[in-house]
């Protein structure tokens, strides 16, 4: 059987990691989770993450097919319009982006935001597949860090998203809205179902306060199982739960949390412009009881 040729990138500003997927028979790829570059203090944006996506698959005769997004991400932009625009690639996400849209949407006042995930060119529910050249690409619902969270099964290798982080730095968090850190628990066990070879790719990685001094976003259902610090083999749903929601309080706010959401629940396209042709980030501000605006 043949196995996904993987190359990776990981975004330092974010500790994301952007893959590239292929049938090393057919030629044909996927894109999954890419990174736009963003620099939240000016507004200024780059391509130059994605075009290096675009120059491997080019150098390496690839054709893309799809860009797959695990879930909806609140710590970077995403990159998927680009490539969309550039390869004529498909998006595809779990069908619960109309969750996803239908919290956010009335938050940021984004009346533009369809509420059904139509901004997207594929919905995926759990069980879905669908091929990657030769390569079948099994879709498994993991929500928990968000209603709309998948991983992607392709051969041996699962792309996990935010779900489980390497062993030695646990989970995901469960607090943004629409989470729940007993759903993650019981997503997490359906991958760690799988057989103990299964590789597993990490969306992103965060140094531990102590230990290893190199990222990494590889490893496997068998590691995991034996080493993750909150979810291993030992460790009961109700434990988990009770760590993760206490863990969970103590956490601040992504940086690119609101031009993420935004940003990503359009399927990676900026809000509408302004009449003056600019488009803009909204900062929901919440003042005191009282306080006039």
């Amino acid at each position: 059987m043949n196995k996904p040729i993987i190359h990776s990138w990981f975004d330092t500003a974010t500790n994301t990691v952007t893959y590239l997927v292929a049938d090393p028979v057919s030629k044909r790829a996927a894109v999954i989770d890419p990174v736009f570059d963003y620099d939240h203090k000016s507004g200024k944006a780059d391509v130059a993450s994605v075009e290096a996506v675009l120059a491997t698959a080019e150098e390496q005769g690839y054709g893309i097919d799809w860009v797959l997004e695990t879930h909806v991400h609140a710590d970077h932009l995403s990159g998927a319009p680009y490539i969309k625009l550039k390869t004529g690639a498909r998006v595809v996400i779990g069908e619960n982006i109309r969750q996803v849209q239908q919290i956010f949407r009335p938050i940021f006042n984004a009346l533009d935001v369809s509420g059904s995930g139509a901004e997207f060119d594929v919905l995926v529910r759990d069980g879905d597949s669908f091929k990657i050249g030769n390569l079948v690409c099994e879709v498994i619902a993991t929500p928990g860090h968000t209603p709309a969270c998948v991983s992607f099964k392709i051969v041996d290798a699962v792309f996990v998203g935010d779900t489980l982080f390497m062993p030695d730095y646990g989970t995901a968090r469960a607090d943004f809205p629409g989470g729940d850190a007993r759903t993650l628990y019981r997503s997490i066990r359906k991958l760690l179902s799988l057989p103990k070879e299964t590789r597993l790719f990490m969306c992103h990685d965060y140094l531990p306060k102590e230990g290893r001094s190199a990222f990494a976003w590889e490893t496997t259902v068998g590691d995991e199982l034996e080493r993750n610090i909150h979810v291993n083999g030992s460790i009961s749903e109700d434990e988990f739960v009770a760590m993760r929601t206490a863990r969970d309080q103590t956490l601040a706010a992504p940086t690119l949390l609101l031009p993420s959401i935004q940003i990503n629940m359009r399927a990676g396209k900026l809000p509408p412009a302004d009449s003056n042709g600019v488009h803009y980030i909204k900062v929901p501000v919440s003042l005191p009881q009282g306080v006039a605006a």
